[in-house]
């Protein structure tokens, strides 16, 4: 991608972290979803290019993409395409490969709200070694005259219950959805996907009155310092933790006032 097409993949990417950073969405329902919506792009080609066509507005675009999905998928779903055709793109196809990774993304952002993202991401590296010293079964998986299902039942004969839901969702995607690319290269790119969202951890802040800008930064660098990555705060006030604050990282989670905890942070820095 390049040009207006990376600047709209860019502002798509924040638009879903604003949502997933959400635990009252269901990530793992987003990304089924946001799939259905990648093969309907790609299987309409008019469809796309019209929803990508320079010459018509923004909310045009957008509008025409609410009333198609409205009732088919979530208010989520519908939010985030109809955000995305606002957008300018340099090509309609990068418009469907941007749905795509956004439909992956969301599905490993359910993974690491269960802790097996690490799993996940061990899985697709070993199911892209197994496949390339396995000739047979790569030209079962890319064979042009299999149907879907069929690829389907094979990956779940060897993924189901041997690896994480989401490897085989994600695999089978790719499998059953190559739109041009190789297998090899569709596994290197859902790889690294994975390993990206490994390395963003979000920190869910209550507190009994809103964090100063001052306040949020000790507390982000203090975390990051813990675990060793950089912490996007998701901020919460609620009066009834008594001017406290709790912080939960996955399943984690640190109460106390917001004074002691910097105090055992400096304490295990000096340490």
């Amino acid at each position: 991608m390049n040009g207006a097409s990376r600047e709209a993949l860019a502002s798509a990417r924040e638009r879903l972290d604003a949502l997933t950073d959400s635990t009252s969405v269901d990530a793992g329902k987003l990304a089924e979803e946001l799939a259905a919506v990648t093969a309907l792009l790609h299987r309409e080609v008019s469809l796309r290019r019209v929803l990508t066509d320079p010459s018509q507005g923004g909310e045009a675009k957008a509008e025409l993409a609410g009333r198609l999905l409205r009732g088919q998928v979530g208010g989520e779903a519908v939010d985030l395409v109809s955000g995305m055709v606002r957008s300018r793109w340099s090509r309609s196809r990068d418009l469907v490969d941007s749905v795509e990774e956004l439909a992956n993304t969301a599905d490993f952002t359910a993974a690491q709200r269960a802790g097996a993202l690490d799993d996940v991401e061990d899985e697709l590296f070993r199911f892209g070694r197994i496949v390339a010293s396995d000739v047979a079964l790569r030209s079962a998986l890319t064979d042009r005259a299999a149907t879907a299902s069929a690829k389907s039942e094979l990956l779940h004969r060897l993924l189901g219950g041997k690896a994480q839901p989401v490897t085989e969702r994600v695999v089978t995607r790719l499998v059953t959805q190559p739109r041009g690319r190789s297998l090899e290269e569709g596994l290197e790119s859902l790889s690294k996907l994975a390993a990206e969202r490994r390395e963003r951890a979000v920190a869910v802040v209550t507190s009994a009155v809103p964090l100063s800008d001052r306040q949020k930064q000790r507390l982000g660098a203090a975390l990051a310092k813990i675990y060793g990555r950089t912490m996007h705060l998701n901020l919460d006030v609620d009066p009834a933790v008594l001017g406290g604050i709790s912080v939960r990282v996955g399943d984690e989670v640190i109460n106390g006032t917001i004074a002691e905890r910097l105090e055992e942070v400096t304490r295990r820095m000096a340490g």
